[in-house]
C-alpha cells in the first residue's frame, strides 16, 4: 500500500512504499531527517523556508513528516511482526552470538 505524501514542483509523486520513501516509483530514504541535522542546513532553509525534514533530497514540511513518518513507522511495526520480520532478527541474534563466540 503507498501512501500520497506530496507532489513536486515538478510533478513527481513522492510516497511511501512500504519501509521507504520513493520519488517517481525510484527509492529515495529509509527515514526522515530533520533539518537541523543536515550539513547544509541553512542553505536548505533559505531555499525552502517551510522545510523541516527532509526525506533523501526532498524537503518536507512539518505535516508532510507527519505523514510520511507515521506511515513509515506502521510499515516497520507490520514488517517487524511478520514472519519474515521476526525471522531476519533471529538471523540477527545468532550471527552475533556466533561472531562473539569465535
Amino acid at each position: 500500500m503507498a501512501t500520497h505524501i506530496k507532489t513536486t514542483e515538478d510533478g513527481r509523486t513522492l510516497q511511501v512504499i512500504g519501509r521507504a520513501v520513493f520519488l517517481d516509483g525510484v527509492k529515495e530514504a529509509e527515514w526522515l531527517i530533520p533539518i537541523v541535522q543536515h550539513p547544509n542546513w541553512k542553505a536548505i532553509l533559505e531555499a525552502v523556508p517551510k522545510a523541516t525534514h527532509l526525506a533523501g533530497r526532498v524537503p518536507l514540511t512539518w505535516d508532510e513528516a507527519l505523514v510520511a513518518q507515521a506511515a513509515l513507522n506502521e510499515a516497520r511495526e507490520a514488517y517487524e511482526t511478520s514472519p519474515t520480520g521476526i525471522a531476519e532478527r533471529l538471523r540477527h541474534s545468532i550471527n552475533v552470538v556466533t561472531s562473539i563466540r569465535d
